[in-house]
């Protein structure tokens, strides 16, 4: 059964994990979450500014869990 993902786990891409770590899963759930937060905020708000802030603060959390994703998986 596939359910619709969320704005949040669309933007982290929370269906692609070849590797099948559960701690990618769990980092990149946290991120949607987080992600999904600050949408909602964007949407009720109408002010230019807050609406700008919050689109950076999302790509920043974008960011944020590639990176994470990245130590996660990292082999030296």
């Amino acid at each position: 059964m596939n359910m619709e993902q969320s704005f949040g786990q669309k933007q982290v891409g929370l269906s692609f994990n070849p590797s099948n770590d559960n701690a990618v899963d769990l980092i990149k759930q946290t991120f949607a979450d987080a992600i999904d937060q600050i949408n909602n905020v964007r949407n009720a708000s109408d002010s230019p500014d807050v609406k700008r802030m919050c689109s950076v603060a999302i790509t920043e959390a974008q960011t944020a869990q590639m990176w994470a994703v990245k130590a996660i998986t990292w082999k030296d």
